[in-house]
Formats: structure tokens, C-alpha cells, sequence
């Protein structure tokens, strides 16, 4: 468990669905996953799977906010000492910068508790909100691939091909951006 400013970051709970289903159940927070908008039944079975799966955690506002939970972020290790960092959140929550918090303070532990060498992230380029965020955490973009996934097909059954933005940042250059921020808090 991780503790922020205004947030903990926990492995999720079997009982954690109704707050899944809350967010997972809303295209527009959806719009952008391998996934569509899922029923009550999936979310509860989402939850009880994410609960076994150290990659997943559960983001709730503390305890004197109710201890909702908000979001979800994944980090698992790739190859090579690379992490792969991805996020939803409840889009009642989004512009408040919960999903910044969070993935700061995972990244954080991953670099330096897991001894990452790196850290990578992936977006659809139409995610205006996803890739600022990345940027705002000190990730470059490294590319940019076009038609290189798709999640969903058409009405004749043709894959809905999406272009990926991808970001990346090194364990010496999150040191370096930590040194700045430390040495001036109105930077962060």
C-alpha cells in the first residue's frame, strides 16, 4: 500500500466491483481501452481477478473522503527492467489531478524500490488527456505507430485500426526531474 497528499494506492479487494462498475460502466471512460463498457456482473468478476493480480492497484481518496475508490493503475515489468504504467479513472474525478498523484508516487516506488532501469507507456494519440499527463510526468514521446492495434471491429466485421503514441523515461532522468521538483516544490 502507498500513501499520497490526498489518496491511498492499494491492491484491489473482491469487493471493490460496485466502484469499478461505477467507472467502467461509462463510454466515455472506456472509449480508449481494449474494452467496452462493462455490466455490474463483469466488474464484480474484474475485481475479484484484479485482487490475485499484483500488476492492477486500486486508487481511493482517503479515508475522510469516504475511501472511494477512484481509479485504477497498472504497472507490470517487461523485459530488460522496463515497467509498463497504464491508468483509468472515474471521469468524476478527472482535471483534479488524482491520476498525476498516482502514477507519480507508483513510478516513484518502482524506480526506486524495484531497481527500474525504465519506464514505458502507451496511448491512443485522440487521448489529449492521456499523453499530456505522460508528458507532465517527464516521459518523452519515442514514437509514434501508425494503424498498429485494434480492440474493436465494424458493423462488416473489419478491425478498427488506432494509431499508438508511445512514451518512455529512464530511472537517471526521473532522478534528475525529482531533483528539480525537491529543490523547487512550485515546480511540481
Amino acid at each position: 500500500m502507498m500513501e499520497t497528499q490526498r489518496l491511498i494506492i492499494r491492491r484491489f479487494r473482491p469487493e471493490d466491483g460496485a466502484d469499478l462498475f461505477d467507472y467502467l460502466s461509462r463510454e466515455e471512460v472506456v472509449r480508449f481501452e481494449p474494452y467496452g463498457v462493462v455490466s455490474r456482473e463483469q466488474a464484480e468478476r474484474a475485481a475479484a481477478r484484479r485482487a490475485e493480480d499484483e500488476t492492477f492497484w486500486a486508487v481511493c481518496k482517503k479515508e475522510k473522503d469516504g475511501g472511494k475508490l477512484i481509479g485504477n493503475i497498472y504497472m507490470a515489468k517487461q523485459e530488460f527492467d522496463t515497467w509498463e504504467l497504464g491508468y483509468v479513472f472515474n471521469s468524476d474525478f478527472w482535471g483534479k489531478g488524482y491520476a498525476y498523484e498516482t502514477a507519480k508516487a507508483l513510478m516513484n516506488s518502482v524506480f526506486i524500490n524495484q531497481g527500474a532501469h525504465r519506464i514505458i507507456a502507451k496511448c491512443n494519440p485522440k487521448n489529449e488527456r492521456s499523453w499530456k499527463l505522460l508528458e507532465r510526468l517527464g516521459m518523452r514521446r519515442e514514437g509514434y505507430l501508425r494503424q498498429c492495434v485494434w480492440f474493436k471491429k465494424d458493423q462488416n466485421g473489419n478491425p478498427l485500426w488506432q494509431d499508438t503514441y508511445e512514451y518512455g523515461i529512464l530511472a537517471e532522468e526521473w532522478e534528475r526531474l525529482a531533483d528539480i521538483t525537491q529543490s523547487c516544490p512550485s515546480c511540481e
